[in-house]
């Protein structure tokens, strides 16, 4: 397949949702309010400033899937964690360099400085996650002959996000939170996550209709091969 313009936009938008996300992911959200508590289980749990783009990675994986394939969906999530890997490494780095600010370098470390299990757990999570979601999605098609596309993004993003956040924080906080409360955030995250692909399926039904039309394609992956390692296929 050519690569056209269309496909690199929405590839790069995939890309800055998910580096930016992992920038914000620091600062934890407030509701507002006092949250239920039950057994220890908080309901609803804070909820990281990243829920306010994050979710946008599934939709935009949501829309090359069905539009591209699970093939190029495929291509895109590892360059996703290749970019994530590179910027990463650049945080480290540029953590290590001498301060000329000491005040800035103790905030620098706070917002970039993660540990090994916390980034560990955000690679496999995102991986887990973003393929789940493609692969999911791409079936369900097939299943659907190509109808109730809200069925399709909506499923795949229970699935999706459902791994993603579960994966992440039972292997990032496991042993150090109670799983009382691991398990009040991920419920939280996965409703909240799941509620914004809700609300912008108006959305993703105006890109998806506009790219297959511009395109003019839609594409069905019967005889794909879902090995999510065959990034060169």
């Amino acid at each position: 397949m050519v690569v056209s313009q269309r496909f690199l936009i929405i590839a790069a938008l995939f890309i800055t949702c998910l580096i930016t996300a992992n920038i914000i992911v620091i600062k934890l959200v407030s509701w507002g309010f006092e949250p239920l508590r039950l057994g220890g289980l908080e309901f609803p749990a804070p909820l990281p400033a990243a829920i306010v783009i994050f979710p946008l990675s599934y939709i935009f994986g949501d829309i090359l899937t069905e539009v591209y394939g699970y093939r190029q969906a495929r291509k895109v999530i590892w360059l996703g964690f290749l970019c994530n890997l590179i910027a990463v490494f650049a945080f480290w780095v540029a953590g290590r360099l001498p301060a000329y600010q000491p005040d800035i370098q103790t905030a620098y470390d706070r917002i970039f400085g993660s540990t090994p299990r916390i980034l560990a757990a955000s690679f496999l999570a995102y991986l887990m996650g973003e393929f789940a979601n493609s692969f999911v999605l791409a079936r369900m098609k097939i299943k659907t002959k190509g109808r109730f596309l809200w069925v399709r993004t909506i499923g795949s993003t229970l699935v999706g996000e459902g791994l993603d956040t579960s994966v992440f924080w039972i292997l990032a906080f496991g042993g150090t939170l109670s799983w009382a409360l691991i398990g009040g955030i991920i419920l939280t995250h996965w409703l909240a996550k799941t509620g914004y692909e809700v609300v912008a399926t108006p959305f993703t039904y105006m890109v998806v209709n506009f790219l297959k039309k511009k395109e003019g394609i839609d594409t069905y992956d019967y005889d794909t091969d879902f090995n999510p390692f065959l990034v060169t296929r």
